[in-house]
């Protein structure tokens, strides 16, 4: 059978990009239709064992066949990676995709040296176990198949999320790139009242993490209603749920959200001025 799939490089091979080429190989993509480049040998070795995907410590060799481009370094090094593989490499038919948070596509395409194709994608960290949330971005320049090939990149690793201005990365940002955090210091206070209640560490996460589980499968299973209607749902009248959320707005608790977020959201402005 002919293989008529795209050639996908990533520059850097961390753990972002070990989640993508895992989501990738699980899904069917043929493994040597995929490069990896990275300073660490033993990062790349890892990654050849595990999918056997084709491998180098040359960024300009790893992109030179490729049609979409992954760039997955560190933020403060975007611009020195885009720079190097301009000067080394005709660019003229690739697609970026950037997964570096707080880097702008107009100084990519500078660094670049030309209006390149180029997406900006924000993934989350639970993309790791295949259930992110990828917010993607497209310059102008991206043509509609460019655009499905970065669609099925990302959808290898969760649900994707097409934005309508870039501005909505930084919204995103404060919403589902920040967002598991919010989750984790939620279980984590959780945890310590219920130790302090006299359960064991051991007892006190399994409560907590079974409970969190359990509350995010009833919002998937029931999509249609409202996640309102569901808090109702189990928030008897007088009973010991209402008194603790009654407790929880008493001190404020979806002000502090918005707040909270909105400070995400600030952050990562600030971050995009700094690295544009």
């Amino acid at each position: 059978m002919t293989n008529t799939e795209s050639t996908i490089a990533f520059i850097g091979a961390g753990n972002m990009s070990h989640a993508i080429i895992a989501g990738l190989v699980a899904k069917g993509y043929p493994a040597e239709n995929i490069i990896a480049a990275n300073p660490s040998t033993p990062k790349l070795k890892a990654l050849e064992a595990d999918y056997g995907i084709q491998t180098t410590q040359d960024n300009v060799q790893a992109c030179k066949h490729a049609d979409l481009v992954v760039l997955a370094v560190k933020p403060h090094l975007i611009q020195q990676v885009c720079q190097h593989l301009a000067a080394s490499v005709d660019l003229a038919d690739k697609c970026f995709v950037s997964v570096a948070a707080g880097v702008d596509i107009k100084p990519m395409q500078t660094a670049l040296g030309f209006a390149a194709p180029v997406i900006r994608c924000m993934p989350n960290t639970p993309s790791q176990l295949g259930l992110g949330v990828s917010g993607m971005f497209a310059s102008a320049e991206v043509s509609e198949k460019q655009k499905q090939q970065a669609d099925k990149l990302m959808a290898s690793v969760g649900i994707v999320q097409w934005l309508p201005t870039e501005a909505s990365i930084d919204d995103l940002i404060a919403v589902s790139g920040s967002g598991p955090a919010y989750f984790f210091a939620f279980m984590e206070a959780m945890q310590s009242k219920a130790m302090a209640l006299g359960f064991t560490p051991e007892q006190a996460r399994a409560l907590v993490q079974q409970t969190a589980l359990g509350a995010a499968q009833m919002v998937v299973n029931n999509s249609n209603d409202d996640i309102a209607t569901l808090r109702e749902n189990v928030t008897s009248k007088g009973g010991t749920t209402q008194q603790a959320l009654t407790t929880f707005a008493e001190g404020g608790l979806a002000e502090l959200v918005d707040k909270a977020m909105q400070a995400a959201k600030d952050r990562a402005i600030e971050m995009a001025k700094a690295n544009s």
